[in-house]
């Protein structure tokens, strides 16, 4: 290893023979210049959401041997060379029998987050829960720790296979239980930065959202789905509501709240949608990480203030 760029709690970005690679030390143990490690580079080369650096795979010098969370008994990465037990909240924290009601808000996308927890607001205790289907590390996410910062989140969770949050749960079903039991107001669900996509309407990431929203509504709580828009070039194939939204609409069972910023036209097919009103977006959003698909605010607006407009519907729902 032969620099450290960035060392936050639970992820460090670092070089490796002065290739960028990023590290978890939770997985790997702490990591200091001059260690000896092995790294994966299938990444390196590749057109990824989340870039093409190296992940540091072991630690040769102090991170072989490291110790489980006390009291674990359930493992991260099962069966995989990274498995690793982890204590899981709900195995001896009080979960809700309901959500009596509570909105969760349902992502196909990561970088939908900051706008959506700008439109729920400070004044709500709002937990991230981060969904396989991306990026499995939480703690890769730098719009998270800003959400953190900001006051706009207050907890994140990783859940299923994801890994290095503030709590872990083995499902979204368990994680959002916990979440009521623990007297949040209002959740925010969605994959880690990057998708997975295969092409297929079926066969991407953004599906883990109607996952989220058919547990929220069997276990009572109000599940808002942020559409995925653009009004961006119009060879872009998410060009209006994107097919990643539709799919995630056609798999929800229940009954959810499809927002949509009022005065933006809309496509016939998205019947039953909630038109919010918006006004100010653009303020509430201020500060935060604002990107898509290397677009600003300025270059796609609709993305943002139909994500914002998903996040001030479940603000709409606490009053």
């Amino acid at each position: 290893m032969t620099a450290i760029v960035e060392h936050c709690e639970r992820f460090v970005r670092l070089e490796v023979d002065a290739a960028p690679c990023v590290a978890y030390p939770g997985l790997t143990g702490p990591v200091a210049i001059g260690d000896d490690v092995l790294v994966n580079v299938q990444a390196r080369n590749l057109l990824l959401g989340s870039g093409g650096f190296d992940v540091l795979y072991a630690n040769l010098t102090r991170g072989l041997g490291l110790a489980p969370d006390e009291g674990a008994h359930v493992m991260k990465l099962p069966y995989t060379p990274l498995q690793r037990a982890v204590k899981h909240a709900e195995e001896d924290e009080p979960q809700a029998p309901a959500l009596a009601g509570m909105p969760v808000v349902c992502c196909s996308l990561h970088s939908q987050v900051a706008p959506v927890c700008a439109g729920v607001g400070r004044d709500a205790r709002v937990v991230f829960l981060q969904l396989a289907g991306g990026a499995l590390p939480v703690s890769l996410s730098d719009t998270i720790r800003t959400l953190h910062a900001r006051g706009l989140v207050e907890t994140s969770v990783a859940v299923g296979s994801c890994i290095e949050a503030d709590a872990v749960c083995v499902s979204v079903a368990s994680g959002l239980a916990w979440a009521a039991g623990a007297g949040f107001d209002a959740a925010v669900c969605a994959i880690g930065p990057g998708i997975v996509g295969t092409g297929s309407p079926l066969g991407h990431g953004g599906v883990a959202a109607a996952e989220a929203a058919n547990a929220a509504s069997a276990l009572e709580g109000r599940a808002v789905v942020a559409i995925r828009a653009s009004a961006a070039d119009a060879r872009d194939r998410h060009r209006g509501v994107s097919h990643h939204s539709r799919a995630v609409l056609r798999l929800c069972l229940g009954d959810v709240v499809a927002a949509w910023p009022r005065g933006e036209p809309a496509p016939e097919w998205l019947e039953g949608r909630e038109e919010v009103n918006v006004e100010g977006w653009e303020e509430e959003c201020a500060g935060l990480p604002l990107e898509h698909m290397r677009r600003t605010p300025g270059d796609d607006p609709l993305f943002f203030a139909a994500a914002f407009a998903a996040g001030r519907a479940a603000r709409n729902l606490l009053h």
